[in-house]
């Protein structure tokens, strides 16, 4: 199974509750607690794939489609209980941003120092981009009808975030049917040519036990959060962009880049696109409707800036990628592109939502 070892963090678990429950240093908390779930994460991860190996290419895409970004929601679910909305919302745009700038990015320089130029299915990337165009535009109407209109009332917004959010879980439902049904010849999936290590039962209790730990341990740092911002002078909409996506998604980013280093393109763009358009049309709306329920209702109206760092992070790869090839220098380009974001978000410190 190729995954990077990332199990020696694990002693981060014992290590976060201890100073929780003894220690009770909430910076240490912080960090020692997101340091755990980075492994978590990976063993979610893991579990997955070895299910999805197991109930064959429809099911098993099914199964990676719901689970791949269960971490950063568990995150979010926590950060919503918070009423820390401002962050939930960078962290959304954060994702999609970091999955298509930095790690495509990274995956296109490793992978072309090692081979001149490579190439990957125009068809599927096509079909990908497209959608997280009108993932966009989903993020861009709300924030228009607030700022052209000038309303203001919670009720219109809630009404608007609610049915712009299932639309888009609509159109995701429909992607899985065309990507695992009536299109699959377009997708490979990144370990269809692998067999499971680990037996059935194995992974269920594996997925359900580490779950469980990431939902302990994001408890953990969101209850550490206020006072660990407070020590270490940064913004949340900076925490948002860059360390919750980081730690929701590290394992997976890092297998995206060593599949392209192993000059399995197709399996890279499914990992790293194929996570941003869950993020935009499944997480996100799915946030939607469970801050309803928790009673911290999240509206889909993102700020400008936020919207405006989503859009040219799509505009980008479509660009990038409109030839199905890519080398070490578009690599740097999409880089680029990331840092000049993250340096922005860094010295902003707050953002209006209309």
């Amino acid at each position: 199974m190729l995954r990077p070892r990332l199990e020696w963090l694990l002693v981060f678990v014992p290590i976060s509750l201890t100073s929780d429950l003894v220690v009770h240093n909430d910076l240490l908390t912080f960090f020692t607690s997101a340091a755990a779930i980075l492994p978590l994460a990976g063993l979610i991860g893991r579990s997955t794939d070895q299910l999805s190996l197991h109930a064959g290419p429809r099911i098993g895409g099914l199964l990676n489609a719901t689970f791949g970004n269960i971490t950063e929601l568990i995150i979010s679910i926590f950060l919503i209980l918070q009423n820390e909305l401002e962050i939930v919302k960078a962290s959304l745009t954060g994702s999609i941003i970091g999955n298509l700038l930095l790690v495509l990015g990274l995956s296109f320089f490793v992978g072309g120092l090692r081979n001149k130029e490579q190439e990957f299915s125009i068809d599927a990337a096509g079909v990908q981009t497209s959608s997280l165009a009108l993932a966009v535009a989903g993020l861009v109407m709300p924030a228009l009808f607030v700022l052209t209109t000038g309303q203001h009332d919670e009720a219109q917004r809630e009404i608007v975030s609610v049915v712009i959010a299932a639309v888009l879980m609509a159109l995701y439902v429909c992607m899985l049917v065309f990507m695992y049904v009536t299109h699959r010849e377009l997708f490979r999936t990144p370990h269809e040519d692998e067999r499971p290590e680990w037996s059935v039962r194995r992974s269920v209790v594996t997925l359900i036990a580490v779950t469980t730990l990431v939902a302990v341990e994001s408890e953990l740092l969101v209850a550490a959060l206020e006072p660990a911002l407070a020590d270490l002078g940064l913004s949340r909409l900076f925490v948002g962009l860059i360390l919750v996506p980081i730690i929701g998604n590290a394992a997976e980013h890092s297998t995206a880049v060593m599949f392209a280093a192993r000059n399995k393109m197709d399996a890279t763009l499914e990992i790293a696109i194929g996570s941003s358009l869950q993020i935009a049309l499944f997480v996100t709306p799915s946030l939607v409707f469970i801050s309803l329920a928790l009673g911290h209702p999240m509206d889909f109206v993102f700020s400008p800036f936020e919207i405006a760092a989503v859009g040219i992070s799509v505009l980008v790869v479509s660009l990038i990628s409109r030839d199905g090839r890519s080398n070490w220098l578009e690599g740097l380009q999409l880089i680029a592109t990331y840092v000049i974001i993250a340096i922005s978000f860094f010295f902003v410190r707050a953002l209006p939502n209309g």
